[in-house]
């Protein structure tokens, strides 16, 4: 094992942020539910005019209560950060 790590470098690279995990309440039956933004796969690009921004929809629906859809709206930085977000059908928590 030490021959290996000499041969390919010694010490591992940090493991970098790669999802955006974020908390919702359903409006009409109150039930928490959980989503989550694959920062690498999830995103699309929205040109605008300061630069880039990229963009995540996502459509929630609980499993137990009852099946309102609670639908999110993310936009991020070209640094991965979270700059905008809106929700219809439910509330952030």
């Amino acid at each position: 094992m030490n021959f290996l790590q000499k041969l390919f470098g010694g010490s591992p690279a940090k493991p970098e942020k790669r999802y955006y995990t974020f908390s919702t309440k359903c409006l009409r039956c109150g039930e928490t539910i959980i989503g989550r933004v694959d920062l690498d796969n999830d995103l699309s690009v929205e040109y605008e005019e300061g630069g880039d921004v990229f963009y995540s929809r996502k459509v929630l629906m609980g499993s137990s209560i009852c099946f309102q859809r609670v639908e999110v709206e993310l936009k991020f930085s070209s640094a991965r950060e979270l700059i905008e977000k809106q929700i219809t059908g439910g509330e952030f928590i």
